[in-house]
């Protein structure tokens, strides 16, 4: 950092962000949470984990090595540092509440649809106990 306060060299693109593009970035986790079906516990564990924002944060760090081997997700390092902030863990849970939403919705609406183009039964409702 120079005496300006500007971010230079290899740490230019962790500090110096967008709003859009840390949208992005918590878009995609809020998205591939809601695509594993995890919405409750994590919604559950980031609320509890919120005064512990800064070290949560500190530990993605740590054990970015590890997750980088298994997991191929580009935006880590921006992602431990915008979890430091409580602000965007709380824009975090909001993303991932709104994608769980649309994404029930959609599924119901799909549901509807395979009911509705399921062909009925000729048989009136008491017979259908009897079986064939």
């Amino acid at each position: 950092m120079d005496q300006g306060g500007n971010v230079s060299g290899s740490d230019a693109g962790l500090f110096q962000s967008t709003e859009e593009a840390d949208a992005k970035i918590l878009a995609a986790v809020a998205d591939r949470v809601v695509r594993m079906s995890m919405t409750v516990p994590a919604v559950f564990f980031l609320e509890s984990t919120k005064p512990l924002s800064f070290v949560g944060s500190q530990a993605l760090i740590f054990f970015e090595p590890y997750v980088k081997a298994f997991l191929p997700f580009p935006d880590y390092q921006r992602f431990a540092v915008l979890m430091e902030d409580r602000n965007n863990l709380e824009k975090l849970i909001v993303e991932i509440e709104r994608r769980d939403a649309e994404w029930t919705a959609e599924q119901r609406a799909a549901r509807a649809r395979a009911k509705a183009e399921k062909e009925p039964d000729p048989r009136p409702r008491w017979r259908r106990w009897l079986g064939p």
